[in-house]
C-alpha cells in the first residue's frame, strides 16, 4: 500500500511540473473529454446519470432519459425521453453537453474533477450552458460569483483537465491545492451568512436558467 500511494504521488508531482495542455480563452473550453460517466444496465460509459441533455433546455426540467432511447457521441451515451430529443441533440451536440465533461462544476473550479449530477438541484443553465453539480450544496457555493468560479473552472480545464486522466488529476490536487482553495465549512459559513442577509446572486428557488436571457 505505501508502494503505490509512493507512487500516485510521484506521478501526480511529475503532472503538476509537466503542466498540462495549452490553455484556450474562457468560455471556450473544449468539450472533448474527459467525461464524467457511470455504468448502468448496457451503457457502460453513460452521461448525466441518464437524464436527458435536451430537457433541460427544452422542459426546463430533470427528466430521466429511456434506455431504449439512446445515442453515442464521443464516445460515450446519453438517454433521452424521446426520438424528438435525441434527433435535437445529434443536430447540435455542442449546444446540449455539459460543460466540464459533465463533471462538477464547483469540483472544476478546483482543478478536481470527481462526483456530478444531474437531477433536481444539481444543475443550471447559465448564459445558455449547463452545468451540472456534485450537489445542492455544491451549485450553491458556486453561485456565490458564478462570473469569477467560471473563469477560474475554465482555466483549470483548460490547462490541467481537459485531455488528462481524471484519476491523476484529482489526487494530484486533493495533494496541491489550488492558491484559491477554501474548505466546504467555510464556504458553508459564507453561504448562509448572504442567505440571511440576502445578498446571494441566486436565492433558494430561483430559476433554473439564469440569467433569463
Amino acid at each position: 500500500m505505501r508502494h503505490l500511494m509512493l507512487r500516485l504521488v510521484w506521478a501526480c508531482t511529475a503532472v503538476l511540473w509537466l503542466g498540462g495542455p495549452a490553455a484556450v480563452p474562457a468560455q471556450e473550453s473544449p468539450n472533448t473529454g474527459p467525461f464524467r460517466t457511470i455504468s448502468e444496465g448496457a451503457d457502460a460509459r453513460l452521461m448525466l446519470m441518464g437524464y436527458d441533455a435536451v430537457a433541460y433546455f427544452e422542459q426546463g426540467d430533470a427528466v430521466k432519459g429511456d434506455p431504449a432511447i439512446k445515442a453515442e457521441h464521443l464516445g460515450v451515451t446519453y438517454r433521452f425521453a424521446s426520438e424528438a430529443h435525441k434527433a435535437e441533440f445529434l443536430g447540435n451536440p455542442q449546444k446540449y453537453m455539459p460543460q466540464f465533461g459533465g463533471f462538477c462544476s464547483n469540483g472544476i473550479n478546483y482543478a478536481v474533477p470527481w462526483g456530478a449530477g444531474g437531477g433536481p438541484d444539481t444543475w443550471r443553465i447559465y448564459r445558455g450552458k449547463l452545468y451540472v453539480f456534485g450537489g445542492r450544496s455544491s451549485r450553491d457555493h458556486f453561485e456565490m460569483d458564478t462570473e469569477r468560479n467560471l473563469v477560474l473552472a475554465h482555466r483549470y480545464w483548460n490547462e490541467e483537465v481537459a485531455g488528462s486522466n481524471a484519476f491523476l488529476t484529482r489526487v494530484k490536487r486533493l495533494v496541491f491545492r489550488v492558491p484559491h482553495y477554501r474548505t466546504d465549512r467555510s464556504l458553508k459559513e459564507e453561504w448562509e451568512a448572504k442567505l440571511a442577509a440576502k445578498t446571494l446572486p441566486v436565492m433558494p428557488g430561483a430559476a433554473q436558467v439564469v440569467p433569463a436571457k
